[in-house]
């Protein structure tokens, strides 16, 4: 089956652009916004939407992303809320949603109920940060059957045999994470993603794309010179938190002006 996220990020190549890859918590800060917000992302130029659902321990985000899952569950999100959300973003954009989402909420749902969930409702896959390929098997086989995206994530400190692993698993792009530790802004990205691409790249990563710490154009442009695209979550829920839709449409717009790339010759 073709991958819809795959394709996402190839349309941006053709224009002369990597993607732009924005994250929002599913249902922040309540559902109906959630909608808006996601759709406002779409038409303000992103080329793939990530929808998190809230979860109580939330190993790998940061404090902005934790306060705004805190909130979406403390104004009543359910996780059958995720499908409604999606149904409407897709109904409304054909940008693909990917679900990113710790393994735990998956399991408790059912890992087969959920996939069929998602894809009723037009998502596209789903990026899991915390299980590895090899304690996957029920998610591969789940997504095989209904087509969908696996996104799994790749660190400066994954050996050459977890990298192979990992970019034999995944569909869509690898998830490259720029640097150790937990989501937010960072005034300057860690040259450690750079190698890390070059070393997907070399164990046949077709796309590769950059995120934790992106918050400005500028670094959205250095990330795609190099990179199939950028990731940006922190600075997206900031926006929405202290502007609204208003205010996450206006930095979308800012930041998706970073995609352009400088050295088209670097993809050759």
């Amino acid at each position: 089956m073709t991958s819809r996220v795959s394709a996402a990020i190839d349309a941006a190549h053709a224009e002369g652009r990597g993607a732009f890859v924005g994250y929002l918590p599913a249902g922040f800060p309540d559902v109906a916004t959630s909608i808006e917000a996601a759709v406002a992302l779409a038409e303000a130029g992103a080329d793939v939407i990530e929808l998190g659902p809230p979860y109580s321990d939330p190993v790998m985000d940061g404090l902005v992303i934790q306060e705004a899952t805190q909130t979406a569950l403390a104004n009543g999100f359910r996780m059958r809320d995720l499908f409604t959300i999606i149904r409407e973003v897709t109904t409304r954009t054909e940008v693909p949603v990917l679900v990113m989402t710790y393994w735990n909420l998956v399991e408790q749902y059912g890992v087969d109920r959920y996939a069929d969930e998602l894809v009723a409702a037009g998502g596209a896959g789903l990026i899991t940060p915390d299980i590895t390929p090899d304690a996957g098997a029920a998610w591969i086989a789940a997504s095989e059957r209904t087509g969908l995206d696996r996104v799994f994530l790749a660190a400066p400190t994954s050996s050459d045999e977890r990298l192979q692993m990992i970019v034999a698993a995944s569909t869509g792009f690898v998830y490259t994470v720029s640097t150790m530790g937990i989501t937010g802004e960072r005034t300057q990205l860690d040259a450690a993603a750079r190698t890390l691409v070059e070393r997907l790249r070399a164990f046949g990563a077709q796309h590769a794309c950059v995120g934790i710490g992106i918050s400005n154009a500028e670094q959205v442009a250095g990330v795609v010179d190099y990179a199939d695209g950028a990731i940006v979550g922190t600075a997206l829920v900031k926006a929405l938190r202290d502007g609204g839709v208003e205010g996450l449409s206006d930095l979308t717009r800012e930041l998706s002006a970073g995609t352009t790339r400088r050295a088209l010759d670097s993809f050759a």
